[in-house]
């Protein structure tokens, strides 16, 4: 079984969806790869490493996509790639699937069997594979970092014989794993942190990192299934801008990680908040790309308003494009890993697998995904 990896072409993607390490773990399984020449030099992997690997160097993209039986890589596809792909092969990435519905009728009509790696269950045995989860904890972190690089004072508290400085004030919006790792890093930076999540129970995590929890009564919330938020009543969200308002003004660094799975992320910083804000804050705006959580942010921009930075860098596992590959290939590798059969030397395709059922989108020539189907 050959698996191949093609560059990804993207502008701004610096990721390497495998690196040497898993390549080495899946040549040992038994399966031949094969890598699209300097696939992994943007994240610091050269193509010597790959082939000290195990890998195969492939200059030719089309050569390598219409011999691959598995191909992996981290975005979608374009329709080119897919015109190339046999039909029969399976292919692995991010597909965002509930907007991409016309990529995915072009995948089901082509043969390929479609992995969506965001589809990926919430479940303890699936987590190795979660890329989700992995890529969203890096993400959290650089948000601290681009704040940390654009705020105009120092995030710990100082004493100097000058006097003492008080720490930075952050308030982080939304406790999953993105906002729980900014939490982490902005108080290992020393700032004085505040959180809201619109679901409780995630409140006894945020006070374990040693931030303080803003209570906001919105009635009946919960989470999905999956553990994430669910999508707020209009008057909900009407109570939580209220709510987060005056912490919102008082804070020096805000960060909104709010997202609803396959929907438009939810507005909430207004314009009038970013203008209640002090004159050399920051906002950082995770969202941004799936329709941003602030008012005025823009995609890959830093916008000023009034003194108030407003951060909409998208992509952010790629500024630390080295660790996110890792992580995405230890995703990627357990996946495979999970499902090899190295006796009968195949990729083991059962539909009612708990983790298959819910990744595999397409399959045979069909929407195989009742989610997507029925859409």
């Amino acid at each position: 079984m050959l698996i191949g990896v093609p560059k990804e072409t993207i502008a701004g993607e610096l990721r390497a969806p495998l690196v040497p390490a898993s390549v080495k773990k899946l040549v040992k399984l038994g399966l031949e790869v094969a890598v699209e020449a300097s696939m992994g030099e943007a994240a610091g992997f050269s193509d010597e490493a790959y082939v000290e690997a195990g890998a195969r160097i492939e200059s030719d993209r089309a050569a390598l996509l219409g011999a691959a039986d598995l191909v992996l890589r981290i975005r979608k596809p374009s329709d080119d790639d897919v015109a190339l792909l046999k039909s029969g092969a399976m292919h692995a990435s991010l597909l965002d699937p509930f907007n991409e519905r016309g990529l995915i009728d072009t995948l089901a009509a082509k043969g390929v069997t479609a992995i969506s790696m965001e589809m990926v269950p919430r479940s303890t045995r699936a987590q190795k594979m979660d890329v989700l989860s992995s890529q969203a904890n890096l993400a959290g972190y650089v948000t601290v970092m681009l704040a940390a690089r654009q705020i105009n004072k120092i995030f710990p508290m100082m004493m100097t014989p000058a006097g003492t400085i008080s720490p930075a004030r952050v308030f982080i919006i939304g406790a999953g794993v993105a906002g729980l790792q900014a939490i982490a890093t902005a108080k290992r930076l020393g700032a004085r942190v505040d959180a809201f999540d619109t679901r409780p129970v995630v409140a006894e995590q945020v006070q374990s990192l040693g931030a303080k929890f803003l209570e906001i009564d919105l009635g009946d919330t919960g989470q999905t299934d999956q553990g994430y938020a669910r999508e707020l009543t209009p008057e909900q969200l009407e109570k939580q801008r209220e709510g987060m308002k005056a912490a919102i003004a008082q804070a020096d660094v805000v960060i909104t990680t709010a997202q609803v799975f396959g929907r438009p992320a939810p507005r909430i910083v207004g314009a009038d908040m970013v203008a209640g804000m002090r004159p050399g804050s920051v906002i950082v705006d995770m969202a941004v790309e799936t329709g941003g959580n602030v008012e005025g942010s823009k995609v890959g921009e830093v916008v000023d308003v009034n003194g108030v930075k407003i951060i909409g860098l998208g992509n952010l596992p790629s500024e630390v494009a080295q660790n996110a590959s890792e992580m995405f290939s230890a995703n990627l590798f357990n996946l495979v890993d999970e499902f090899w059969d190295a006796e009968g030397k195949s990729f083991g395709l059962d539909l009612e697998d708990d983790i298959l059922k819910s990744c595999v989108i397409t399959h045979d020539g069909a929407i195989v995904n009742e989610t997507i189907k029925n859409l």
